[in-house]
């Protein structure tokens, strides 16, 4: 089950374990991401929860692939334990997340790491934003870790590959969590196709998520009962690269339900000579 952690509770964990070194302590990872900024670097060195590592979601939380592969495509096992080392994570550590965009990159350095092994992976609910807004302090400049000896295994769960997107719709719902009018095939910004995946359901991250954190248990529910999301239901989702995807898991745990990603996502979809696609407020289209 995903965990959230508060910026009090996070401050109090750094005061009684975040100087502890080696397996038991506390790491604390940044992992600023944007769209219209995908290097979270500049704005970490400006100032960060203190203590906390950056992320780099483009090259240690994916890996560079073709146009096909998709945009975010997911790393290799070594590459992931590499980089989870650089940042210095021991096995048994407490790990807490976050950025500053709704918890985009740090879904995916969760799920990452969770399906990876690591036991313990937290949420800073509502990203750094709450921390500054609760009144803690922030640290500029980098922090460089001695490296860890963390040790990854591989995904805990299997992924959708584009043909088991395809079908899921057959025996479980997919969910599209792009914005509406990307679903509805109206505009794309960034691939090369609009539409969607024919049989997905429409459940916009902006739905779900909001400046200030996640939403209730309860309410969470409702909205992916809505999309036909309950338990016992087959689910998935997709979204353009990977990432929101990631994010859509967390919200679903959150809310007691299981949801597999399928990383190639759109990016993935529209790059493959073929592939069916369809446009409109329907899953199956116009």
């Amino acid at each position: 089950m995903a965990q959230l952690i508060t910026p009090a509770e996070l401050h109090r964990l750094l005061a009684h374990r975040g100087g502890r070194a080696g397996a038991g302590g506390v790491r604390v990872l940044d992992v600023r991401y944007r769209l219209d900024r995908p290097d979270g670097r500049p704005a970490y060195l400006e100032g960060h929860v203190p203590g906390a590592v950056y992320v780099d979601l483009e090259s240690e939380l994916s890996r560079h692939g073709r146009p096909e592969d998709g945009r975010h495509p997911l790393p290799a096992l070594r590459d992931l334990q590499a980089a989870a080392r650089r940042w210095g994570l021991h096995d048994g550590d407490t790990v807490v997340v976050y950025d500053d965009a709704r918890s985009l990159g740090a879904s995916r350095a969760w799920w990452l790491l969770t399906r990876s092994g690591v036991t313990d992976v937290r949420l800073l609910d509502g990203g750094l934003a709450a921390w500054i807004g609760a009144g803690f302090d922030v640290e500029r400049g980098d922090v460089v870790p001695e490296p860890g000896t963390v040790v990854l295994h591989p995904l805990s769960e299997p992924v959708l590959s584009i043909d088991d997107a395809a079908a899921w719709p057959e025996h479980g719902v997919l969910l599209d969590v792009r914005a509406a009018e990307r679903y509805r095939g109206e505009v794309e910004p960034i691939d090369p196709i609009a539409g969607h995946i024919p049989g997905a359901v429409s459940l916009p991250t902006t739905s779900y998520m909001t400046d200030s954190g996640f939403p209730d248990a309860a309410t969470l529910r409702a909205l992916f009962a809505d999309a036909g999301v309950v338990p016992g239901v087959a689910a998935a989702a997709y979204c353009g690269s990977g990432v929101t995807a990631a994010q859509a898991a967390v919200t679903a745990e959150l809310a007691g339900l299981d949801l597999r990603i399928y990383p190639g996502s759109w990016s993935q979809w529209s790059n493959t000579p073929g592939r069916s696609v369809a446009t409109g407020a329907e899953p199956g289209g116009n």
